[in-house]
């Protein structure tokens, strides 16, 4: 099973996905957390960690709170992020991260605060090549969006998790602080194109897509609304 929540004022894709009768692994809890908390108790789902496919606050602001519900002096809920992103959690990036949401104006602001406010560091640091628990979710480093960005890979469900890098009909954005737009469409090409064409595309934003959709188009514009 595969759960989409849409959250917090850039509309981010956070995804619970049920790894075993009670449990779940949950991508990208970008805020909102009182609509994630709801929905995991309908489900009647556990998680037992948070992935962040990259450092932006939209992505993991809601990961604390989430961390604190359901971990026990026995068993944490980690949190994890590309170590090559675990500097976007510093307290000195916290200008550049407040740039981002200037354009939005004053509601831009209050929800960068907000967010902000609940940003907590990550607990585990991913690299290339790992795997998730005793999943076959496996780490695809695709740098470009930020220099730790991930895809998440799993051929079992045939499904890739592509957060920021590729979306529907469009790839992410190189051009925030960071980024390399060049090194963003080789890693698009080099690990996501690769892929087999029937693996499903669930990006950090908007709908959902296939592979085969997306490698065949001649040239992917980059979607510049999304952060």
């Amino acid at each position: 099973m595969i759960e989409r929540i849409v959250v917090g004022p850039l509309h981010t894709n956070c995804y619970v996905i049920a790894t075993g009768k009670r449990e779940c692994l949950i991508i990208d809890p970008g805020a909102e957390e009182e609509r994630i908390l709801e929905r995991l108790e309908l489900l009647n789902l556990r998680p037992w960690r948070i992935i962040a496919t990259h450092g932006h606050i939209d992505h993991v602001s809601a990961a604390a709170s989430i961390q604190a519900q359901f971990a026990t002096p026995e068993r944490s809920i980690p949190l994890a992020v590309h170590g090559d992103d675990s500097r976007l959690f510093d307290p000195e990036h916290e200008p550049w991260a407040r740039a981002v949401f200037e354009p939005f104006g004053d509601p831009g602001l209050r929800a960068f605060a907000t967010m902000y406010g609940k940003l907590r560091e990550p607990d585990e640091l991913l690299s290339a090549g790992m795997t998730i628990g005793e999943t076959d979710f496996t780490v695809l480093h695709t740098p470009g969006h930020t220099p730790g960005s991930i895809c998440l890979y799993s051929e079992s469900l045939q499904a890739v998790f592509t957060g920021d890098t590729l979306f529907f009909g469009a790839i992410g954005r190189g051009d925030l602080r960071g980024g390399n737009q060049e090194q963003l469409e080789q890693s698009v090409q080099s690990q996501l194109f690769r892929l087999p064409p029937e693996t499903r595309l669930f990006p950090g934003h908007g709908p959902y897509s296939v592979m085969e959709r997306e490698s065949a188009q001649s040239e992917l514009s980059t979607d510049h609304t999304m952060i």
